[in-house]
Order: structure tokens, then C-alpha cells, then sequence
């Protein structure tokens, strides 16, 4: 089967390109060894089956970042039939530096030019065939998002990959330098590296530190003096060669696109332009996003829960009477009717019926994001991040961990400082992730049906906010040193693609039906056998096995207001899965008394206070154990992965009690 690896620019409409070719059938996993997400799909084409890998979006192809070397190394040592080099057609010259690189690895290259509609708007003219010349590299200009010139691009890719020939593009660095490479790559000659010797020359002249040790270790360098001869004799002609080797480059494609790419002599204010003098605003940004965010909020919990919500919590509550029923007919043993009624499906049920929330929260997020805003958030957040000592991509992975922590602590990679990433992961648990929205539904359900938008929208933000000041304080705390600037592309506005959106809600909402399928579904079974145990005992008891473990516990717990075992074993549970909390609370109450609602018991254990006091608890204590083990990979340390899972507890007990303690002063019950 021939591959074909997708590369590009972080904007340039890689994925989208990626999901026209692959639809549905495509997975993702993480590249072996680091946790840089890997995505790959299948297409079928005149009878055959092509593999699709897209690749991590990146500016260039150094050793700065697991994105880049993950790319870097696929391209070399994965031995690709051909790269689709994706570049955004309204930003050629700075899209084509990533593509001078590729040229330099003698990698099979086509360049996919995207956003053709988007250089027309802009009155940009391209001349494909003279462009394609200059560059010595096929030129296919396509529009990702409506499936324009897709099949055009496929057939080229596909000659290119049977094709035994390969483009050679030379890019002269000026004679000197030029001289010193083909010097190095002599000495490299008898080299048994997987990557070629005229880029690993190169790469040793940029200073590539990476590149430096991979030859050193082969004895190479050290065996010859040539390679400090070539630094020398260049350190003679020019202090700042480096520099020349990317100026050459530049210089490369200003000559390939100054004739053949004609844009308009006055700059054009552009829609997204005159959108972005409201929405960036230095004063009306910030409030702006708020607004969005609460809108986004009283939508989710107004179709999510008040509409689709109730259908199915409505269809799982006639289940369950069914289920029952036809156990009870086939007079089936008393402990299995028990088990598949209060634990399958009072436990793992009572997740499942709050699937339409997240499912609209991760559309609405989704279509906020494909239309572009969602980096505007994090330019927005900048001032603020800065004014705390935070870096400002750090806001783009709490955003992500609005998803899940797990991913949002993985987009912490992006960031150069170890301060800065450090600084990031710890803070991304308070983030609140999808898996927490079915403990605020029942609790909003329960006791602030009228006013779930503003309970939810003041939950995400506490969440922000407790971020943002345990980010300060750690900055001048345990990560002390200076911040690095903020440098971010903000791609145009655009009409999100339905398919887009649908598809990655549905990969969200899939993941969470596998984690209720598996992960709830074992540890609801768990603490169903010890609430049942030991025999002799009223099952769902505090007598049980369970509830003295909830026992235990509870005593922590009661100076926030809900000190029962009950509670106490969901937010035992919920350090496994925190879906688990809102499945544990569904089998112990459903098992206490029979035919209950869950939103119906929880309104006689809790209070409106109590009930605020939980779900501040939930926000902010302990992640969850993927999220554990997500702190300890990234980190590379356990000491890191067990201090976060102290300090969040702690953050959120002492939330929890402030809400109660505080609440209760001011005379709330």
C-alpha cells in the first residue's frame, strides 16, 4: 500500500484536506515514544488503497519541538512514497520556507496549493505552471473545504509515487557555503545515518544540536577536523553564516514567486480585518469573549440538557423498567436483576443520559474554532497571561482542556520554555473537561434548573481563574525566570465546515462512550460487588464494604457540607474516571431506593449550598488517573504527576469549604 504524508503549516488546511481524502476511515493514536498525536486514514482510488499520514503542523522542519522532529524524522526515516507539502495560497512566501526544507531531504514532493478561493477574494493571481518551474516541484492548486482539484491532486500524487524519478531542486547557499557543504559531505561519505548527507551537512552548519550529536556518536567528527575547519573558514567570511543559510533560502522563494504571484499594490482590508478591530479590540475583546463563552454555555445546557436531555434521560428510565420487568418474567436470580438494574443501568445509564450536553458543548466549541475565533481567544488572554508571568500559548492548552486535560496537557509541547511548560501543565487539570459536565447537570438539574447557563459559565471560569493565579504563583514561586514572548498566527475567518465540526464532536462524544462502555462500566462493577458485600448486609448500606469505605472518608469532607459516604465513594470513584462520580452517586442511590430518580435523591441528600460546594470540589480537585499518568509522561518525573494530585485536592477542598463555610455566613441553605 503507498503512502502518502501530508505536511503544512499550522492554518494551511492540512486536516481539512486530510478529512476529504479520508472521511471516516481514519484513527488516531500518539507517534511511538512521544505523545505528538499521530493520525492516519485510508482512501480508496481507481481500484487501489492509499494510506493517508498527516503530519504535526509546523513552521519548519528544526529539532525546537516534538512536532517538528516527529515530522522531520517521517519524512527521512518512514520512507513516505510522496509529501503533499499543504500551502496556504493567500501566504506563499512565508508557506514555502517549510517547502524549501522538504527540498533539501530530497523528499518526493507535490505542494498542494489551498485556499485558491480565499486568493481570488483577495484579487491574488498565481501563475501555477511558471510557479511550479521556479520551485522544480509539481504545483496543484486546490480548495480543501469544497473538494476543489482533490482528484487532480491524488492522480499527481500517485504518478510521483510510482515514478523512480526524483525532483531535484538545488537551493545555492552562496559559493562559500556551498563549498564547505559539499567538504562535509565527503566526510560524511562512508556514514551509516538514516538521513541524506547534503541535509545532515547542512544541518551541521545551522548548528542543528541534534544533528550534531546523532554524527558524533558515530565517531565521524571526531575522526576528521574538517568539520571545524568548515565552521572556522566560514566564522572568517561571515560571523552570522547561519543566518546566510536561511537568508538563501528566502532569497529562493522570493525568486520563484516574484513574477508569478501578482497581488494587489494597496493593502485590501479584509473582512476578517475589519472583524478583527472589534472582536481584538485592546478594551472590548476580553468582555467580548466572555459574552461568547456564556452564550455558548445557556445554549449547551438549554438544547443539551432541557431539550435532548430529558428525551434521554426519559428513553433510560424506560429502559430500566423494561430491563427489569423482562428479568423479573424469566425469573432470573435476584443478584443479576439488581446488578443490571442499579448498576449497568443506574450507574453507567445515568452517564449516558447527559451525552446530548456534551454532544452540543463540543459542537458549539467545534464551531468556534473552525471558524477561527478560538485564536482569537488566546491573542485576546495574552495581556492577561503576560501580567501573571504566563506565557500566551498557555491559554490555547487550557482551551484545549476545556476537551479533555489529557490532550491539553500534551499542547503544552508547543511551548519553548521548560518554566513555561511546566507551569502550563500544572494548571491545565483545573481546566474543566467534558467529563465533568454530567456531575454539574444532575446538581444544575436538581436544584438550578432556571439558571444552568450561568451556574455552568461560572464553574468553566472559576476554573480559569484559579488557573491564571496558581499560574502566577508559581511563576514566582517554583518557576522562577523571565517569559518569552507570545508569537501567534491568526488564521481568516471562514465558515466552519459542518463536516469538520460533526466529525470532531463525534470523535469527542465517541471517546466518551467508549470510557462509559469500559472504564465506568469496570469501576461501577467494582463498587457494585462491594456494595453488596459482605452478605448478610443490606446492600447499598452504609454496613457495606462500600460504605465503610465512604465512611472513612467522609469526615474530610464535612466541613464543606457533604460529609456522607455516598459522596464521599463518587469522588473516590471519580479520581479513577469523573464520569465515574455522577455513575457511582446513579447505582447507590438508585440501590437505596428503588425506582428513584437520581436527580430526586440527590435533592434529599444535598442543599442548594451543598450542592454548589460538590461541584466546585469536582472542578478542582484531583484529575482523573489518564490525566495522572498524562502530568508523569510529560514531566518525566513522578514527583510532578504526585504533587498535582495533592495540590489539586487540597485547591479544591479548600474551594469546597470557602462555598459552604462562606454560604452558610451569609445565610444561604
Amino acid at each position: 500500500m503507498s503512502t502518502i504524508a501530508l505536511v503544512g503549516n499550522p492554518n494551511s488546511g492540512k486536516t481539512t484536506l486530510f478529512n476529504a481524502l479520508t472521511g471516516s476511515n481514519q484513527h488516531v493514536g500518539n507517534w511511538p515514544g512521544v505523545t505528538v498525536e499521530k493520525k492516519e486514514g485510508n482512501f480508496d482510488f481507481n481500484g487501489n488503497t492509499y494510506r493517508v499520514v498527516d503530519l504535526p503542523g509546523t513552521y519548519s522542519l528544526g529539532a525546537y519541538s516534538e512536532d517538528e522532529m516527529v515530522a522531520r524524522d517521517y519524512i527521512i526515516k518512514g520512507n513516505p512514497d510522496v509529501v503533499i507539502n499543504v500551502v496556504d495560497a493567500t501566504n506563499i512566501e512565508r508557506n514555502l520556507y517549510l517547502t524549501t526544507q522538504l527540498m533539501e531531504m530530497g523528499a518526493k514532493v507535490i505542494i498542494a496549493l489551498n485556499m485558491m478561493d480565499e486568493a481570488k477574494t483577495r484579487n491574488i493571481s498565481i501563475n501555477i505552471d511558471k510557479l511550479s518551474e521556479k520551485l522544480g516541484v509539481p504545483v496543484v492548486p486546490i480548495v480543501a473545504s469544497k473538494k476543489e482539484g482533490i482528484d487532480k491532486l491524488v492522480k499527481k500524487a500517485i504518478n510521483m509515487a510510482s515514478s523512480s524519478e526524483n525532483p531535484k531542486t538545488h537551493i545555492s547557499y552562496g559559493k562559500d557555503i556551498d563549498k564547505e557543504v559539499e567538504i562535509l559531505k565527503n566526510v560524511l561519505g562512508n556514514t551509516k545515518l538514516n538521513y541524506p548527507s547534503h541535509w545532515i551537512a547542512i544541518k551541521l552548519l545551522e548548528g542543528d544540536k541534534y544533528i550534531y550529536e546523532l554524527v558524533n556518536n558515530d565517531n565521524i567528527l571526531n575522526k576528521s577536523n574538517e568539520f571545524k575547519s568548515n565552521i572556522n573558514r566560514l566564522k572568517d567570511l561571515t560571523e552570522d553564516y547561519e543566518l546566510e543559510i536561511v537568508n538563501k533560502r528566502y532569497d529562493f522563494i522570493s525568486e520563484a514567486v516574484d513574477k508569478n504571484v501578482k497581488k494587489p499594490k494597496e493593502t485590501i482590508e479584509t473582512k476578517s480585518d475589519k472583524i478583527d478591530k472589534i472582536l481584538t479590540h485592546k478594551w472590548l475583546g476580553l468582555p467580548i469573549f466572555a459574552l461568547i463563552m456564556f452564550v455558548m454555555f445557556q445554549l449547551t445546557f438549554a438544547i443539551g440538557q432541557d431539550i435532548l436531555g430529558e428525551l434521554v434521560a426519559g428513553g433510560m428510565e424506560s429502559l430500566g423498567e423494561a430491563v427489569g420487568s423482562f428479568l423479573e418474567g424469566v425469573n432470573a436470580p435476584e443478584m443479576l436483576t439488581a446488578f443490571i438494574t442499579d448498576g449497568i443501568i443506574g450507574g453507567v445509564g445515568a452517564v449516558v443520559e447527559f451525552i446530548p450536553l456534551i454532544m452540543v458543548l463540543y459542537m458549539l466549541m467545534g464551531i468556534l474554532e473552525d471558524s477561527g475565533y478560538m485564536a482569537r481567544a488566546a491573542y485576546v488572554m495574552d495581556r492577561i497571561m503576560r501580567a501573571l508571568g504566563l506565557h500566551g500559548k498557555t491559554f490555547i492548552s487550557m482551551l484545549v482542556g476545556f476537551g479533555c486535560n489529557v490532550p491539553g496537557i500534551m499542547a503544552t509541547r508547543t511551548l519553548d520554555s521548560k518554566k513555561d511548560r511546566m507551569i502550563a501543565i500544572l494548571i491545565n487539570p483545573f481546566m474543566s473537561c467534558g467529563a465533568r459536565l454530567p456531575i454539574y447537570s444532575v446538581f444544575i438539574a436538581a436544584f438550578f434548573p432556571h439558571n444552568g447557563g450561568i451556574v455552568l459559565f461560572s464553574l468553566y471560569f472559576l476554573g480559569i481563574a484559579v488557573a491564571l493565579l496558581m499560574g502566577k504563583i508559581f511563576s514566582k514561586t517554583l518557576f522562577k525566570g523571565e517569559s518569552s514572548y507570545f508569537v501567534m498566527e491568526l488564521p481568516p475567518y471562514r465558515l466552519p465546515s459542518i463536516g469538520n465540526v460533526l466529525r470532531n464532536m463525534w470523535d469527542k462524544v465517541s471517546s466518551f462512550l467508549k470510557r462509559a462502555g469500559t472504564v465506568i462500566f469496570a469501576v461501577v462493577t467494582a463498587l457494585w460487588i462491594l456494595a453488596i458485600l459482605p452478605f448478610g448486609v443490606e446492600p447499598y448500606s452504609e454496613a457495606s464494604i462500600l460504605g465503610k469505605i465512604g465512611s472513612f472518608i467522609a469526615p474530610i469532607f464535612k466541613p464543606a457540607g457533604f460529609g456522607t459516604w455516598q459522596a464521599s465513594v463518587g469522588l473516590f470513584a471519580g479520581i479513577v474516571a469523573k464520569e465515574a462520580v455522577v455513575a457511582t452517586l446513579g447505582m447507590v442511590y438508585a440501590g437505596v431506593e428503588e425506582g428513584t430518580q437520581l436527580i430526586t435523591a440527590i435533592q434529599g441528600a444535598f442543599t442548594p449550598l451543598t450542592a454548589m460546594a460538590f461541584m466546585v470540589m469536582t472542578l478542582l480537585y484531583t484529575p482523573c488517573a489518564a490525566v495522572i499518568g498524562t502530568i508523569k509522561k510529560e514531566t518525566n518525573s513522578s514527583k510532578w504527576a504526585v504533587f498535582a494530585v495533592v495540590y489539586t485536592f487540597v485547591i479544591g477542598w479548600i474551594g469546597a469549604v470557602l462555598v459552604f463555610q462562606v454560604g452558610k455566613l451569609l445565610g444561604f441553605s
